[in-house]
């Protein structure tokens, strides 16, 4: 499994980018997010994921950690496969949908071309619970910027390899933020989570 590539923008068009990476251009769909974040020509990293088919092997790039796991969620659901999890996400930032589905907002969704009534009541019953215990792909940096939800993230994911249980942990976390502040590298929210345990 590829997680990211870290590479040279050899080319960059809306829907598509071809990533030269020691040499070898690989080609990642990508969201209309991801394109308006992306440098020209310079170097960049995308994190990846792949869709396997009988006919086609896709890679797709994600700018941030936080829409590759939008993504992998949208496509978990019956009825949403690559390219519409890919136009919600060109559509919608990834904090807009989270709150479209924490707030059961059917309409904001249903505005996504090739998304009908049915298939936008579906996203919603089975994210927003996940969403709203904070397992969804962003859901604290509503609060806190996205740099900082790849720090608690990565230090979520230390503590609970500790032993943490990951409920705690969570709390453990956003209590720290909110007294230390958002700006604590991955390192010193792990020293504060253990010394409060």
């Amino acid at each position: 499994m590829i997680a990211y590539l870290d590479g040279r923008l050899a080319q960059k068009d809306p829907t598509f980018v071809i990533i030269d990476v020691g040499g070898v251009g690989y080609e990642l769909r990508i969201s209309l997010n991801t394109y308006g974040q992306l440098p020209e020509g310079e170097r960049c990293r995308l994190y990846t994921h792949q869709h396997i088919k009988e006919d086609a092997h896709t890679l797709y790039g994600f700018a941030t950690p936080a829409e590759k796991s939008a993504f992998l969620h949208l496509i978990s659901i019956s009825g949403v496969g690559p390219n519409t999890g890919l136009m919600i996400l060109s559509s919608l930032t990834v904090q807009e949908v989270q709150q479209a589905i924490v707030r059961e907002d059917v309409r904001t969704i249903q505005q996504v071309k090739g998304i009908g009534a049915k298939t936008a009541q579906r996203i919603i019953l089975e994210l927003r619970d996940k969403f709203r215990k904070g397992l969804g792909p962003d859901a604290v940096s509503v609060t806190f910027g996205a740099a900082h939800n790849t720090s608690r993230e990565e230090a979520l994911s230390a503590l609970v390899t500790l032993g943490f249980a990951k409920n705690i942990a969570e709390k453990t976390l956003d209590a720290i933020i909110k007294r230390e502040g958002a700006n604590l590298t991955v390192e010193e929210m792990i020293k504060f989570a253990l010394k409060s345990s």
